[in-house]
């Protein structure tokens, strides 16, 4: 009997590792179809100190979406951005993690002809303007139209600057 245990127990972990990365992803509706996928990201080739090709690609439980890879990426955080651009899809952030600097882009993806493509151009950010967590450097506005939220460097000052950007078609 406590080999019959054990042996399930060791079953339910098994399964549970195997789904781990799914379950610890962004869930959303990145497609449209109605059904909620999870995006999550894996790193490859990359050590502590960046070496080495570093490419994180995002996949999806939904294999009918194809993943994507990011260069210089040593993973980094997805965020389920919902809706911005009114086609029915929730889209898709990114911010890399890396080594050597705090001045990294954001990335904003939509699925569109059976690909992830950029909403808006990549978006500029320090780190400083992280530091509010509930604070992403996009949100919706007007019909066609983001608030988009960057860092710029002026006189030895790292300041945030906010403007409307025209969603790429």
């Amino acid at each position: 009997m406590k080999k019959l245990l054990l042996f399930n127990l060791f079953l339910l972990f098994v399964t549970l590792s195997a789904q781990k990365s799914e379950t610890n992803g962004i869930l959303g509706d990145y497609n449209g179809d109605g059904k909620k996928e999870y995006a999550y990201s894996k790193v490859s080739d990359c050590s502590d100190d960046c070496s080495g090709k570093c490419m994180t690609t995002v996949y999806f439980s939904d294999e009918n979406l194809k993943p994507f890879t990011m260069q210089n990426a040593k993973n980094g955080d997805l965020y389920n951005l919902k809706d911005l651009n009114d086609d029915g899809k929730d889209e898709l952030g990114f911010y890399p993690n890396w080594c050597s600097s705090c001045w990294l882009s954001f990335y904003v993806y939509t699925f569109k002809q059976n690909e992830f493509k950029y909403l808006v151009d990549p978006i500029a950010t320090h780190c400083i303007q992280w530091n509010d967590d509930d604070k992403l450097p996009i949100e919706k506005s007007k019909k066609g139209y983001v608030k988009i939220t960057t860092s710029v460097s002026k006189n030895n000052d790292i300041k945030t600057v906010s403007k409307l950007v025209k969603i790429k078609n």
